[in-house]
């Protein structure tokens, strides 16, 4: 099909970006929003609510600039790129949009069409732009060379995008909101466990930590100093002494572990039987 080599060639040759005066009128179309249904395979997962607002009030102003894309579905016209765009002229009630029409005939070119478009995005958070590189290879069927060809990015980039998805789903939903950044959820991924990654996390966003200072504290946890070696102390003739007074009231192996300040005691039992017959000989009972 001509679409799929046009994409090989760029996003641009299929998803132009420029206003609809300068487009040829055959390709441009003013569509009636109530004929037009969402993307179902929009890879955006969150959108910026304040964002929204601004570009309603722009379009409430200026009108829509840049077309929204879509392809003819079932008689009407189902949305490929756009989708905040259609949201917000749906939202302000007015009737028409203008938008190119693509001829997109299966789905799989769909959604291809639709991750790669908006991956493009400079809003796109790298959660929803790692499960869009994903989606590429799982659905769409592409090895992540083919991924990098069509985005137009290097393989290493995509591989460090798609290592983001091994985070735990708390720390994911904190790079979606914008809480914590790239660079901080890159830095979390070395860390070696998870219980160690969300601690880290919990102390990133309450402390508002940099990313250099989250890089430091990975390193920590991960080279911890190494324990100096305990030197034993001297078995004194009391603690022997000790010793074999309790063995001989318990009888059983008793083992004095004496320490700077105080110590431990351990008393050895065999079942419970010989447990309980050692707390009736040590309480007296």
């Amino acid at each position: 099909m001509t679409n799929r080599k046009a994409l090989g060639r760029g996003l641009s040759a299929l998803l132009p970006d420029v206003p609809a005066e300068s487009q040829n009128e055959g390709n441009i179309q003013f569509i009636r929003v109530d004929r037009i249904s969402p993307n179902p395979f929009q890879p955006r997962e969150v959108f910026d609510s304040q964002k929204l607002d601004e570009l309603a009030r722009s379009i409430a102003e200026k009108g829509v600039v840049q077309p929204i894309t879509v392809r003819r579905y079932q008689g009407e016209y189902q949305l490929i790129a756009g989708e905040r765009r259609f949201r917000c002229v749906r939202d302000l009630g007015i009737e028409t949009i203008p938008a190119y029409i693509m001829d997109v005939d299966s789905d799989e070119e769909m959604m291809e069409l639709s991750i790669i478009e908006n991956i493009h995005r400079e809003d796109l958070n790298p959660i929803d732009i790692a499960n869009g590189y994903r989606r590429l290879i799982e659905e769409c069927h592409l090895t992540q060379e083919q991924v990098a060809q069509k985005v137009g990015k290097d393989r290493a980039t995509v591989t460090n995008f798609l290592r983001l998805l091994k985070l735990p789903r708390p720390i994911q939903e904190s790079a979606q909101s914008g809480e914590i950044s790239m660079g901080h959820a890159r830095a979390l991924l070395a860390v070696d466990q998870v219980e160690m990654q969300i601690d880290l996390w919990k102390r990133l966003v309450k402390n508002s930590l940099s990313v250099r200072q989250v890089e430091e504290a990975v390193r920590k946890l991960n080279n911890p100093p190494p324990e100096k070696p305990r030197i034993p102390l001297p078995q004194t003739a009391f603690i022997e002494d000790a010793e074999n007074r309790l063995r001989t009231r318990l009888t059983t192996k008793v083992v004095i572990k004496p320490r700077p300040k105080g110590g431990n005691i351990e008393i050895e039992f065999y079942d419970h039987d010989d447990l309980d017959r050692l707390i009736h000989t040590i309480l007296g009972e």
